[in-house]
């Protein structure tokens, strides 16, 4: 299976890869360097990016050399994992659980309808 796309995050890019095309998930992937969970995480990024749907693009984001969006999305704690859907917020999951609870819950809200904006 082809790999999703994996893109990394700043300030000036992040709100229009948030406002994607409906149907298509985007989770922002907060990490910062010398984060041990954040190192399991990355351990199994490339083996999860290849298993998740083609509607899915993993945003990559550093939050030590971007706290204000950090601060945005009111993070305390890294990897933290904002889920969008058409520029609509779906919510977070504030730690990594381990592959298969993450593969479920990006599946799921892939496959959820994007939700109405207002």
């Amino acid at each position: 299976m082809e790999s999703t796309q994996l893109v990394v995050g700043t300030p000036e890019n992040l709100d229009a890869m948030i406002a994607s095309a409906p149907g298509h998930l985007v989770v922002v992937y907060f990490w910062g360097p010398q984060c041990p969970n954040c190192e399991v995480f990355a351990r199994d990024l490339p083996e999860l990016l290849t298993a998740l749907p083609k509607n899915v693009t993993v945003v990559k984001t550093n939050a030590y050399e971007h706290p204000e969006l950090a601060r945005r999305f009111a993070l305390f704690g890294i990897p933290g994992f904002v889920l969008f859907k058409g520029g609509v917020k779906l919510g977070m999951m504030r730690q990594y659980y381990g592959r298969e609870y993450w593969q479920a819950v990006i599946d799921e809200k892939a496959g959820e309808p994007p939700a109405a904006q207002g």
